[in-house]
């Protein structure tokens, strides 16, 4: 279940209902889906994209994506390092980023216009997006591992942009509980985790 710290401010918070609200003013939404109970989330991609089929189709209404994918990182993921590197600087992006989480967990920093930097940790069954324009970045948890529907605009996907004077080396990438994993970088442009199947136009 997703959780929500502000650093500077020594706030953390962990219900649901107060994270809705406490990112509904920076235009973030945070939802949590069933899993294990329609779909195992080890499952092909074709079944999990199927499985979740209504939910697709009401963010792609409303958000105006037009693919989804399902993707995967692991420990064995080939130049793992390289590529975490590459979303660990502060950066935005031209459209936004929906990613509902299967499998694993990871940790996205968010350093909005309206508010203090804050840090989400999303696990499996949590629905979140990063809207367009907005800057953050995003780390793995110690386990390394995380499995998640992707949502995209634009067939093409999306890459970084780097931000000048980022934010980011000065927070520490914390995951809560036992899934801390250390180190901070800037890197150039890049995407976390190719899709493990077909891509599903929406």
């Amino acid at each position: 279940m997703a959780c929500v710290v502000v650093p500077d401010e020594n706030r953390v918070i962990s219900d649901n209902g107060e994270i809705t609200a406490f990112l509904k003013p920076f235009g973030i939404w945070h939802e949590r889906w069933e899993l294990a109970e329609r779909v195992s989330p080890s499952a092909p991609a074709e079944e999990i994209l199927a499985a979740y089929k209504p939910e697709i189709d009401r963010l792609s209404a409303a958000g105006g994506y037009i693919t989804a994918d399902v993707m995967q990182v692991t420990p064995e993921t080939p130049n793992l390092d390289a590529m975490m590197e590459k979303f660990k600087s502060e950066h935005t992006h031209s459209e936004d980023e929906v990613r509902f989480i299967l499998r694993g967990a990871g940790l996205f920093h968010i350093h909005p216009d309206n508010g203090p930097v804050f840090a989400i940790q999303v696990e499996a069954g949590d629905l979140i997006n990063v809207p367009k324009g907005v800057r953050h970045w995003f780390n793995l948890c110690a386990d390394r591992n995380i499995r998640a529907i992707r949502l995209f605009q634009n067939p093409a996907g999306w890459t970084p942009q780097y931000v000048e004077a980022p934010v980011s080396g000065r927070y520490q990438p914390l995951c809560f509980g036992p899934t801390y994993l250390g180190g901070q970088g800037n890197a150039p442009a890049g995407r976390l985790g190719e899709p493990v199947d077909n891509r599903l136009k929406v």
